[in-house]
């Protein structure tokens, strides 16, 4: 498999933020968007076991597969290496690639933050929408449809002025909108990866 790295921090987003896990962030995207702030181009190759062995080495159970875009590696076989490892399994994907049926109930957590609609990915817990104060009326009703857990992201646009904007926006948009929950990237804020 193509991996970008392999690093062992706390998750800084969404429904697990704060919790230690092993992050194995796999190559590639089939996406280009303007905000993306992970430089998963470079890669080396690893096999499952390798993969696994890795993700073994840290104390921690939770394990979160990202990219770039998961879904286009992830393997039944990965995941069933890292339950066998004791591992809980969650990935983080753009949901524009359905998984396979044997992939998908072995998944314990699928974060979506969809940059696209409709979505193929055919399960969701969580979406997760990097927020501009665009409207996100389409993005309620996936969430409502899948009975997912709504998080609202302000977009990291690199500018402390439009950072401080959006961070607003979304406080504003959470508070008229209650069943969204905000979602700060909470690594960059402590500085860790």
């Amino acid at each position: 498999m193509r991996v970008n790295e392999i690093f062992y921090s706390l998750q800084g987003e969404g429904r697990y933020t704060g919790t230690a896990a092993v992050f194995i962030r796999l190559a590639g995207c089939n996406m280009r968007c303007d905000f993306c702030d992970t430089r998963h181009e470079t890669y080396i190759e690893l096999s499952e076991d390798e993969i696994v062995r890795q993700a073994a080495s840290y104390p921690a159970r939770h394990v979160v597969v990202t990219g770039g875009e998961p879904t286009l590696q992830l393997t039944p076989s990965l995941v069933d290496k890292l339950h066998e490892a004791g591992k809980f399994v969650q990935i983080e994907t753009n949901g524009t690639i359905a998984l396979s049926l044997d992939l998908l109930p072995k998944i314990e957590w699928i974060t979506c933050s969809p940059k696209t609609l409709p979505v193929k990915i055919q399960h969701i817990d969580e979406v997760k929408v990097v927020y501009r104060g665009q409207d996100i009326t389409r993005y309620e009703a996936l969430a409502e449809a899948c009975g997912a857990m709504r998080s609202l992201q302000p977009c990291d646009e690199d500018d402390p002025e439009k950072n401080a904007l959006n961070l607003a926006a979304a406080i504003e948009y959470i508070k008229a909108h209650p069943a969204w929950r905000l979602s700060l990237q909470t690594h960059k804020i402590m500085n860790i990866r």
